[in-house]
């Protein structure tokens, strides 16, 4: 292990670290909820100056409420990326008031589109391909737009297992961002064991699927609220994981830290440079600043400027 010295917001310096982790952390994005930001302070004192900050549509939260956090993330000096949950939108009026209210009021320019939580939808649209196919996005000048991925699969996609669905709809995807142009990648859902989704990456780029991949992690959490998120949350073989550790006592009440998925996906990263793996995406679900603190305590984030890749 490479041990470096850096320096923190403050210029205060701190070692040791990894060079292939601090180097896999630069760009990293966060996910928040405007219930959970209210609770945050000040986010520059936590944040890289331009961090992508995404702000989760859960059922319940009003548009409002996500207007108001995006405004306030981009007078920080973030990149706000809210979520369009299909299922949530009743049509496409709604969807153009939603962007519309977005770029006046936040001056937003990206989206994550994804299919949401609800077994049911509220109106015309069940998933992200809808969405895009309205041609809203790219009429408003959204110049990056992100989908969802499931590398471990999702049961509300494919009931069945498996992931042929999955698989066909972010085919779909790669052929909408190459006619369209689109400035695209895949997000995916949290993991905690690095080998399947480096290998489920490897599989989506032999099948002609070359979109970036951000892969998710959740951020530093007691090991009980992983599980409770990870079982709700439909994540799939790397809960084992979690299984494994909390069948050791000694270790049930320490926080469970993501350090060992991230430094192999910057391992690998690393050795293949040419990987459609990207970036890490935290899911904070132990705490906004715990996850912002582990980032940069591992992390190089002295010269980062604002985010303009996708």
């Amino acid at each position: 292990m490479a041990l470096l010295k850096f320096k923190r917001h403050d210029d205060s310096e701190y070692a040791p670290v990894n060079r292939q982790t601090a180097a896999f952390l630069k760009n990293y994005s966060l996910e928040v909820m405007p219930r959970t930001a209210s609770k945050i302070d000040n986010f520059r004192t936590l944040l890289p100056s331009g961090t992508r900050v995404y702000i989760a549509h859960i059922e319940g939260t009003s548009i409002a409420d996500m207007v108001v956090t995006a405004r306030r993330l981009a007078l920080d000096g973030f990149a706000v990326m809210p979520h369009f949950p299909a299922r949530m939108i009743r049509d496409s009026r709604e969807l153009e008031e939603w962007i519309k209210i977005y770029q006046s009021e936040a001056g937003v320019t990206q989206a994550l589109l994804l299919a949401g939580s609800r077994a049911m939808p509220v109106g015309e649209f069940d998933n992200s391909m809808q969405m895009l196919e309205t041609g809203l996005f790219d009429k408003a000048g959204f110049g990056c737009v992100h989908v969802a991925g499931h590398p471990e699969g999702n049961r509300d996609i494919d009931p069945g297992g498996g992931t042929a669905v999955i698989e066909d709809a972010l085919q779909w995807k790669q052929k909408f961002s190459e006619r369209t142009q689109a400035d695209m990648a895949i997000v995916t859902q949290f993991i905690f064991n690095a080998e399947p989704v480096i290998e489920w990456a490897n599989g989506l780029k032999r099948a002609g699927i070359t979109l970036p991949i951000h892969i998710g992690v959740a951020g530093p959490a007691k090991l009980q609220t992983l599980i409770k998120f990870a079982v709700a949350c439909g994540v799939g073989p790397s809960i084992s994981v979690l299984q494994k550790r909390a069948r050791d006592v000694s270790k049930l009440l320490l926080p469970f830290e993501p350090s060992d998925v991230v430094n192999r996906l910057a391992q690998h990263k690393a050795d293949h440079p040419d990987s459609n793996i990207k970036q890490v995406h935290f899911f904070p679900l132990g705490g906004i600043e715990a996850s912002a603190r582990w980032a940069m305590k591992n992390g190089d984030f002295a010269d980062q400027e604002p985010l303009s890749i996708a």
